[in-house]
């Protein structure tokens, strides 16, 4: 079948340099792109790494296995009493692949048990941002290959950090460890165990921490909103994003609710509390924003805001120069303050430029009214000059005329005699 459009016919005028928006006339098909994106990316499916900060005993390989429903980690087992501590923060990374409904995904957790546990955790902070910059350098000297077909991204997309519900402020470890890596990783701040703590007390805590973190300059994760979304998609975001820092229960375990139903949660002399209801704590709206609605743009915000500042600073720092008159690597916020700033100052040169050729055409239109003026006093005056000329010559005329003489002298010919030849 031979799909014919409609030609337009040539035309003299000269292309215009600003883009056209044309209505279709008829069906052309690139309005599958998203589809063939989609089928291309189920059949090679998904990277998402994922890390959990925070002492010890605050539910975070529960949380874990609660997010992804499956048993992630295995059950730990209580160690020896003889066993020495360890003295530094270990780095764990457990990886493995979930499937749903035919979509794969490579899940990386990196777990960093011993963080806060020690007397003195100064630098507990140190290990987990090699951790990060490590997985960094090693996605840039993948790019650096001759042969980048199969490159593997470890690059933390999003980090969970698990505040102890001490129902007071941050604690100064907190405020150093996010300080460290809000630049390097989407940091999401987490109440575990948030079932200690009643409602009342639950939201002065959120709002005390919300203070902390903006009286210290931290930048946490916020979703976008963007130009092709709905109403109803920006007033869900806006929900999620209230709920920050989010308030969880973690639990894999089934328990029977007061109506007889099988829910995940956590049970209790006076009742149950269940992980997936929102009246109970934020659960859901943690795995709706990271896993359901905003997977994809923390993968973009690794790759876009933090790698790229990341690798900026790094290749900057090995020398390596660029010329930014051809192409220049920028913060995207750094990049739209800029163009603003090139936007109001062409703004003003459009002005200064419209007032100066308004001031020239007032100037040449002054001096051509000033020449017709000069033009039309002289020919008044010459004029002028004309009569009054014709005047005395009237007046001359009217005084001969009473006087009675001619208005013109007679001319007389004087006549010749002739003589006789003598």
């Amino acid at each position: 079948m031979t799909l014919a459009l409609p030609m337009t016919p040539p035309t003299s005028k000269p292309a215009l340099s600003g883009t056209l928006r044309k209505k279709l006339q008829g069906y052309v098909g690139f309005a599958n792109l998203p589809n063939q994106v989609h089928r291309k990316s189920v059949k090679r499916g998904f990277n998402f790494t994922v890390m959990v900060v925070g002492e010890s005993g605050l539910g975070k390989s529960t949380l874990v296995n609660t997010l992804f429903n499956a048993p992630l980690y295995p059950p730990k087992e209580d160690a020896p009493l003889s066993e020495e501590s360890p003295k530094t923060v270990n780095i764990q990374v457990l990886s493995t692949d979930i499937e749903e409904n035919g979509v794969r995904l490579k899940l990386n957790v990196v777990d960093t048990p011993g963080f806060g546990d020690f007397i003195n955790n100064e630098d507990s902070w140190k290990p987990i941002l090699e951790t990060i910059e490590s997985r960094f350098d090693a996605y840039l000297e993948q790019e650096n290959r001759v042969n980048r077909s199969k490159i593997t991204d470890t690059r933390v997309n999003a980090c969970l950090y698990f505040i102890a519900p001490t129902g007071h402020s941050l604690k100064a470890l907190d405020i150093e460890f996010m300080k460290r890596l809000h630049k390097k990783v989407n940091l999401i701040p987490v109440i575990a165990k948030s079932d200690t703590m009643t409602s009342e007390e639950i939201i002065a805590f959120k709002e005390r921490i919300l203070l902390d973190i903006a009286h210290h300059d931290i930048k946490i994760y916020h979703a976008q909103h963007y130009d092709c979304d709905d109403i109803e998609t920006i007033n869900e975001t806006k929900d999620v994003m209230s709920k920050i820092p989010f308030a969880i229960v973690g639990s894999d375990k089934l328990v029977e609710s007061a109506d007889g139903r099988q829910v995940r949660g956590r049970k209790y002399p006076w009742g149950i509390i269940e992980v997936d209801n929102e009246d109970h704590c934020d659960f859901v709206k943690l795995r709706q924003m990271l896993i359901r609605t905003h997977m994809e743009e923390l993968r973009e915000f690794t790759n876009d805001i933090h790698y790229e500042n990341y690798r900026t600073e790094k290749l900057l720092a090995l020398g390596y120069q660029q010329d930014n008159t051809v192409f220049r690597e920028v913060d995207p916020l750094a990049k739209l303050e800029e163009e603003r700033a090139l936007h109001e100052a062409k703004l003003v040169k459009m002005e200064q430029d419209m007032k100066h050729v308004f001031q020239q055409k007032v100037q040449e239109k002054e001096a051509k009214l000033t020449q017709s003026e000069a033009e039309l006093y002289a020919k008044h005056k010459e004029m002028k000059d004309a009569l009054e000329k014709q005047r005395l010559d009237l007046e001359e005329k009217k005084r001969r005329i009473e006087q009675g003489r001619p208005l013109t002298p007679e001319k007389t010919k004087k006549k010749g005699f002739g003589f006789a030849g003598k």
